[in-house]
């Protein structure tokens, strides 16, 4: 296996268990609870559900290696719009009172990175490609 599948591994399972950690933590924290931030903050209520639901779905499905492509498409506008409605106005490296967005962009390139890469080895995308090319 080469270095880049390796690290492609990496990537995948890691961004994978953070985002599953955050949606569990949302669970944790209760759902109406997060509708009600999202709404304090301008972001219809309603995406605290949607958002929580891609985090732990998502992130069980990045760490199996299924669907990564289009989960990864899907985190990429979750960040995008977490930057434009949350994190923009503290800048790129926040401020006193929020952080800035400059992970959000981070966490961005690599799911960028894992929706045009190939499936490593080590992925269910891959073990479905293969079964299909057969």
């Amino acid at each position: 296996m080469s270095k880049t599948a390796i690290v492609s591994i990496i990537m995948r399972v890691l961004m994978g268990a953070i985002f599953l950690s955050h949606g569990i933590a949302k669970l944790q924290m209760g759902l109406g609870n997060v509708d009600a931030w999202f709404s304090s903050i301008g972001i219809p209520g309603f995406l605290a559900y949607v958002v929580t639901m891609l985090e732990l779905i998502g992130g069980i499905l990045m760490i199996v290696g299924l669907f990564t492509r289009y989960v990864s498409a899907l985190f990429v506008i979750m960040l995008i719009g977490a930057i434009a409605t949350a994190k923009l106005s503290a800048g790129l490296l926040g401020n006193a009172q929020t952080p800035g967005y400059e992970l959000e962009l981070g966490y961005i390139l690599i799911s960028l990175y894992l929706v045009v890469a190939n499936p490593p080895a080590l992925s269910l995308d891959r073990l479905i490609m293969n079964k299909l090319s057969i």
